[in-house]
């Protein structure tokens, strides 16, 4: 049985998103629009199969086996798989501190 997930975008990954887009944007609007492609296609393709992202290691690290990541080399795209839907948590650089990162995300977040 081939079940097709829903991908939704978190509020803070779309932000990331464009955060990335905007920043290329400024030295080369073309290179933008091919990486906002690449990175758009890669997460669209998660609606089958989404479990073939790796565990984000630093939180497998720690146990948590909630959270999967897609590798977009140099962006880590974040999310989780339910039922039927995968939903896109972060886009972050993979060249940053990434557990320095989801810190300050916690400590943001707004409930």
């Amino acid at each position: 049985m081939n079940v097709k997930f829903k991908i939704v975008w978190s509020q803070s990954a779309y932000q990331d998103l464009a955060n990335i887009i905007q920043y290329i944007a400024e030295e080369s609007p073309s290179n933008a629009k091919k990486i906002l492609g690449k990175i758009k296609k890669a997460v669209s393709d998660l609606y089958h199969p989404p479990h073939r992202g790796r565990f984000v290691p630093e939180l497998q690290d720690q146990g948590v086996l909630l959270y999967r990541e897609l590798v977009i080399p140099p962006w880590r795209v974040m999310y989780r798989v339910t039922e039927d839907t995968v939903l896109v948590l972060s886009l972050i650089d993979s060249r940053q501190n990434v557990e320095d990162i989801l810190l300050k995300k916690l400590i943001n977040l707004k409930l």
